[in-house]
């Protein structure tokens, strides 16, 4: 981890964070009204909702207090947001409410369906959302997916566990046949109703 950045600890958790905070560091000024892969929002409310997630996970490890507005109707208004700091208070609060988890716990508590899982699939499944927006966000903007293969493997393993109930609130879309010459990464996408190939134009 660079300086400053806080390590959960976990190896799935922290490559996702990095991938959204580079994601989100390059948007542009006048980049956060543009639309995303998730329809009907724009890039400042997919990383107001990203950000709200990622307290909303820290706030079920540590009984603290969840995020201050719903992530499931963000506003989009930037104005006075400093997207750095925003993004950050969330991640390092996610970091350390995931650097804090018994490794050999059975089961700890999170915000999704089934509400509780073991560390390695919670602090998968904390990665996941920050990896796929940082995915939305990149997509958004024009710029390649800050996703890997390497990182699309475990996060595909962890929706598998999680993804089923969250289509029933229309956290997802249904899910994309997968297509002949996909890696990792786009089975992920296509998993989550996302096509990998989605561009705003």
């Amino acid at each position: 981890m660079s300086d400053g950045v806080i390590s959960s600890g976990w190896d799935v958790l922290d490559a996702s964070h990095e991938a959204l905070r580079t994601t989100v560091g390059g948007v542009p000024a006048d980049g956060w009204h543009l639309p995303t892969p998730c329809e009907g929002w724009s890039v400042a409310q997919v990383f107001q909702h990203a950000v709200g997630d990622q307290i909303g996970f820290a706030a079920a490890l540590t009984g603290e207090p969840g995020p201050d507005f719903n992530p499931f109707d963000p506003s989009g208004e930037m104005e006075g947001v400093d997207p750095a700091a925003f993004l950050e208070d969330a991640l390092a609060r996610a970091a350390k409410a995931w650097a804090g988890v018994d490794r050999d716990a059975a089961e700890v508590p999170v915000p999704v369906p089934p509400h509780r899982l073991s560390p390695w699939s919670g602090s998968a499944a904390c990665g996941l959302d920050a990896a796929v927006h940082a995915w939305d966000i990149a997509r958004g903007t024009g710029r390649r997916s800050p996703l890997t293969p390497g990182l699309g493997r475990p996060l595909l393993d962890v929706a598998r566990q999680i993804v089923e109930p969250l289509r029933a609130y229309g956290a997802y879309a249904a899910a994309l046949a997968p297509e002949r010459g996909d890696d990792d990464v786009a089975l992920l996408l296509r998993y989550l109703g996302r096509n990998p190939r989605w561009s705003a134009s």
